[in-house]
């Protein structure tokens, strides 16, 4: 496939901007010196990634992406940031002396990776399996067969919430607890 090819696509005008949000919302992730933008950031990697699933016609992984990672664990992040009064600032702790020792293994992977698939499928085009399936089937299997481990998701979750607040809390001495009645 020729450059003019690839341009001459409309999906590829949609495509490329997703992409290009979800390389920089990557980089950005790992080297934010502040907690809450690497979190924000983490956002717009996801929401980039939910977009791409809509590209490739698979609404419902896009939607679960949406909501369990976007709305759900980053929310679960943010909480348990402030929950724990972590540091809101830039955080020099965080910060290796030496990045390019961590994108050079980064960039390695990759190259590794683009190698191997390229070996293994060389110029193979993606050929359609036939009907996708819908969501309703998706969902009455999951909600049918797995709801089991969904219901213990949930409550880890919850036991995770409940652990944060409960190490987060600030214990009274019994001069505060009479001081805090009284007020």
């Amino acid at each position: 496939m020729q450059i003019g090819d690839w341009i001459s696509q409309p999906v590829n005008w949609v495509y490329l901007p997703l992409a290009l949000v979800l390389v920089y919302s990557g980089i950005r992730v790992v080297t934010s010196q502040n907690v809450i933008r690497a979190a924000l950031f983490l956002v717009g990697a996801l929401a980039s990634t939910a977009g791409l699933f809509l590209l490739l016609s698979a609404e419902f992984v896009a939607l679960t992406l949406v909501l369990v990672y976007i709305g759900a664990v980053i929310v679960l992040f943010l909480f348990g940031i402030m929950i724990t009064r972590a540091p809101l600032g830039r955080d020099v702790a965080l910060d290796h002396p030496s990045r390019t020792v961590g994108a050079g293994v980064a960039v390695a992977l990759f190259g590794f990776l683009a190698f191997g698939s390229i070996q293994a499928f060389g110029s193979a085009e993606v050929q359609g399996i036939g009907e996708p399936t819908s969501t309703e089937v998706l969902g009455e299997a999951l909600l049918g067969r797995f709801v089991v481990p969904f219901e213990v998701v949930s409550f880890l979750l919850l036991a995770a919430l409940i652990g944060g607040i409960t190490l987060a809390r600030k214990d009274l001495s019994p001069a505060e607890e009479e001081a805090a009645g009284a007020v």
